[in-house]
């Protein structure tokens, strides 16, 4: 992957997010309030960004907060602002959301190309500092959920550097040469272990599942075996590294805060693509942005 726009999106995102808090700071006045009820949404990467600041937001008690794929969103429920989180900001179903919303619920859009949703919504957050020459999304994702992260309170120096020590470690072959890849979470890391499925998807062409990790006993436990990983982002449920080694698969849990541990997986995803030779920056059948005509 070295050479690659994705490879140097992936490494330059603990830098990117050293200026979250600035970034929360700066854009305060077009971020949710305290006690606001809240919707965010999005299309693949950004709707699974978006899950896990639902989560993150309504466990630190500042308002009920739902997270929707944007074609899916519940027009006749009432929420005080609904965030839409659009790299390109050209997605399609983006844009009808907000002009359904317009005059009935503040929207603000948070993207990498201001200018292509401005009229659209009420306000933008921009983020053209940290957009992105690789198709698949890394580092604007995770710097928006950084920026979102910030403004809940949080103090991302741990994070920071944890991902900065992710960036130097060598890859384990039992990842790089792995078959199929489980990745599970719990709370609000079960939204980053959805865009881990998607990014090992996108860029190397690999067969991914991800589930909320109590869940994974309920059926999906059955296709471990050796040669394939299931990978926790978060704290495993007690027993289940067990399960998955007698059923002979790889467990593989780290400690690190889920979005450093994202990093990594993104790593995984690139080596990957590099051993089977694929371009993970024009992935097949993707385009930076789905626009529906």
């Amino acid at each position: 992957m070295s050479g690659t726009f994705m490879a140097a999106e992936i490494a330059s995102q603990p830098g990117c997010w050293r200026d979250a808090a600035a970034l929360a700071s700066a854009n305060s006045g077009q971020l949710p309030a305290p006690g606001a009820r809240v919707a965010i949404v999005g299309c693949g990467t950004s709707w699974f960004v978006g899950q896990a600041y639902a989560v993150l937001r309504e466990t630190a008690g500042l308002g009920e907060t739902d997270a929707f794929a944007a074609s899916e969103f519940p027009v006749g429920r009432a929420y005080d602002h609904v965030l839409a989180l659009s790299r390109s900001g050209t997605t399609t179903e983006v844009h009808s959301l907000l002009a359904q919303l317009r005059g009935r619920t503040r929207t603000t859009a948070i993207t990498g190309v201001p200018a292509e949703i401005e009229r659209a919504a009420d306000g933008v957050v921009d983020l053209s500092a940290v957009d992105e020459r690789s198709v698949v999304q890394t580092r604007f994702a995770t710097t928006a959920l950084a920026m979102l992260r910030a403004h809940l309170g949080e103090d991302l120096t741990g994070v920071i550097a944890q991902a900065e020590q992710v960036l130097v470690e060598p890859l384990p072959e039992s990842l790089v040469g792995a078959g199929q890849f489980s990745f599970l979470g719990t709370g609000w890391s079960v939204g980053l272990a959805n865009e881990a499925a998607l990014k090992f998807r996108e860029a190397c062409l690999l067969w991914t599942e991800s589930y909320p990790a109590w869940d994974y006993r309920h059926g999906p436990i059955s296709i471990a075996e050796p040669g394939r990983v299931t990978w926790m982002f978060g704290h495993a449920p007690d027993g289940l590294a067990e399960d998955v080694r007698r059923a002979g698969g790889t467990f593989v849990e780290s400690g690190l805060d889920p979005m450093a541990d994202l990093v990594r997986a993104q790593l995984v995803a690139g080596a990957i693509a590099r051993r089977k030779g694929l371009d993970p920056d024009n992935p097949r059948s993707l385009s930076r942005s789905v626009v529906l005509t």
